[in-house]
């Protein structure tokens, strides 16, 4: 009788966990842990030491883009996949990768917890392993990448920095953290900075108008340039230096979207002239036609003595959130 009774708690389980179209039910899942950017790598440890591993490494752990330093774009931990099992399933990001009869790579949302990206390449060798990897890191990194703006601006926004002024002068509203403060305010420039143990970051915004970055081709250009005389004349450093874009490092273009505005994503390191000061930027040049200009929201890093990958992983996200009015 007992052992009928644990069957029948078994069969329960199993259709209880399922929804009406036999799925399982995700709204069960426990909730997902681990700090931003850190990725679970799940691959057999020959597999890691090995050809597939280095594959893993050159795309996941990639030097991410803007940085004075090389920085991995992830923090990876690896487990055989005979470990990938209870809390160790809980992480917000994993990739599983294995030797199986069939070639694939898919994107898996929470599929052991939430919120949850997991990127599942499986392959018939390790060449192919290799191949697929190569092939599919640059959409799986896009999925962890949106995924981890999320948690970052969930994160924020259980404190946030009541701003009213910011949109009534610039038009725009952002969910900052309330660790930040005004710096400096007029009526088309606001400066904001958040103070760290040693070392600050910064969020500027302000606006010009449509003509003042004429296309594709001169873009990079155009925003350097006003960025450079922004810079130089409304942030105040000392001894009459200038806080310019560091010209031994070609900044990285990219478009993106900003609430659904088009945008130049442009992403560099800055200096002050004859100063041993620098450190990363990442501007965005949003394209506000109805309000005939471009607004521009830009974060930049000041801390030397630290890593700054989440550093200008939080102000990215600080900045998507962007709604303009």
């Amino acid at each position: 009788m007992r052992l009928f009774n644990i069957v029948l708690f078994s069969i329960f389980i199993a259709f209880t966990s399922c929804n009406e179209g036999g799925q399982k039910d995700k709204s069960l899942l426990p909730e997902s842990v681990g700090n931003i950017n850190v990725l679970q790598i799940v691959t057999p440890n020959d597999l890691w030491t090995g050809i597939v591993g280095e594959a893993i490494r050159n795309n996941f752990a990639a030097p991410t883009d803007g940085l004075p330093q090389d920085e991995p774009l992830y923090s990876m931990n690896q487990m055989p996949p005979e470990q990938f099992t209870g809390f160790a399933r809980s992480n917000r990001l994993f990739l599983y990768v294995v030797l199986s009869d069939e070639d694939k790579a898919t994107i898996a949302t929470n599929e052991y917890a939430k919120p949850q990206v997991g990127g599942v390449i499986k392959a018939t060798s390790e060449e192919k392993l290799v191949e697929l990897i190569n092939k599919n890191s640059a959409k799986i990194i896009e999925a962890f990448h949106a995924s981890e703006i999320k948690e970052r601006q969930r994160r924020t926004s259980i404190s946030l920095m009541k701003i009213d002024s910011l949109k009534n002068v610039m038009g725009v509203s952002l969910k900052i953290p309330s660790a930040y403060r005004i710096a400096k305010a007029t009526d088309s420039f606001f400066w904001l900075r958040k103070d760290l143990k040693d070392g600050t970051t910064n969020i500027l915004v302000y606006q010009v108008p449509l003509t003042m970055i004429q296309n594709d081709s001169t873009a990079v250009g155009d925003i350097i340039k006003i960025r450079d005389s922004i810079g130089s004349r409304l942030l105040p450093v000392e001894d009459e230096g200038q806080f310019i874009t560091e010209d031994a490092y070609a900044p990285y273009l990219f478009k993106t979207k900003i609430d659904g505005k088009f945008a130049y994503e442009t992403k560099g390191t800055w200096e002050v002239k004859d100063a041993w000061m620098g450190g990363p930027f990442v501007n965005y040049a949003i394209r506000d036609e109805k309000n005939n200009r471009y607004l521009i929201l830009e974060g930049f890093t000041y801390a030397p003595s630290a890593s700054k990958r989440n550093l200008q992983f939080e102000l990215e996200s600080i900045i998507a959130s962007a709604k303009i009015e």
